[in-house]
């Protein structure tokens, strides 16, 4: 039988995500189970588990791509549509989905953001080409404003999407595997960007089986495999013992370094580990 998740205080002030008992079937397969979370405002959760463990899936609820087969999720404070509707939810998803044959310059792509404030057809302002190049510049991009977008490299474009997050101005960013495919200098700069967003009120979701970035990144981490095993503070959810114990494979440091053997990193979960 599965353990219950860790005990957990979230942040003062309404979860910005509420998910209550949330089971989700994607044919025969049930990929969610039983999932109850509250995501503390003001911070980033990370959703850290093997591929494979419902975490696209999670964030597909969030954001009311796919319909609960039973349970409920809602989003600042409110129904999934509201939120989105509103313009005050960001996505990344986890492919880029960018077609590198289509004329359209990292700015461009920046200024889709703006749209929550244009709508369809209003001429972006001045103070909508500042946003984007506010935008452009956190992320270091400043000088490929006008590169097409099918010439930057993957993690450029990545960064590109996030830039794009910030001209949106959205409280919440839901982000799914934004490291997979990346540079470290990219990383560093995505992780720089998201501190400085939650250390100002935003909220940040994001998926990731790398562990390698999650001590930097994460004030919160929910374990998932099919299931919420854990959620807590970084320190009590990554343990090796419990990684070991909950996600059903072996983590160097689990049992204590045999005698001779130097421990290893870990690098990915329900990947290769070196």
């Amino acid at each position: 039988m599965t353990e219950p998740p860790l005990p957990f205080s979230p942040s003062p002030g309404p979860p910005a995500v509420v998910i209550s008992d949330l089971t989700l079937d994607r044919g025969r397969v049930r990929a969610l189970d039983s999932v109850t979370l509250a995501v503390p405002s003001g911070e980033i959760t990370v959703l850290l588990g093997p591929n494979g463990s419902g975490k696209t899936t999670l964030m597909q609820a969030i954001l009311g791509l796919l319909p609960p087969t039973s349970g409920t999720v809602r989003v600042l404070s409110g129904p999934v549509r509201r939120a989105l509707r509103s313009g005050r939810v960001a996505a990344v998803p986890q492919s880029d989905r960018v077609d590198e044959r289509f004329p359209v310059t990292a700015a461009e792509v920046v200024m889709q953001g703006r749209r929550r404030f244009t709508g369809l057809w209003r001429r972006p302002s001045p103070l909508d080409r500042d946003a984007v190049t506010h935008a452009l510049d956190r992320v270091g991009l400043s000088a490929l404003a006008g590169r097409r977008i099918g010439e930057l490299s993957g993690g450029q474009r990545r960064r590109v999407l996030l830039a794009r997050c910030l001209a949106q101005e959205a409280d919440l960013l839901l982000l799914d595997e934004p490291f997979n495919g990346m540079d470290a200098g990219s990383e560093e700069i995505y992780i720089d960007v998201l501190r400085e967003l939650t250390a100002a009120g935003r909220t940040a979701v994001i998926s990731t089986h790398h562990l390698g970035s999650v001590d930097r990144l994460a004030d919160t981490v929910a374990l998932l495999n099919g299931r919420l095993l854990a959620h807590g503070p970084v320190a009590e959810t990554t343990t090796p013992q419990i990684l070991s114990t909950l996600l059903g494979a072996r983590f160097p440091g689990a049992d204590g370094p045999g005698p001779g053997t130097e421990q290893d990193s870990v690098t990915t979960i329900g990947g290769s580990v070196s």
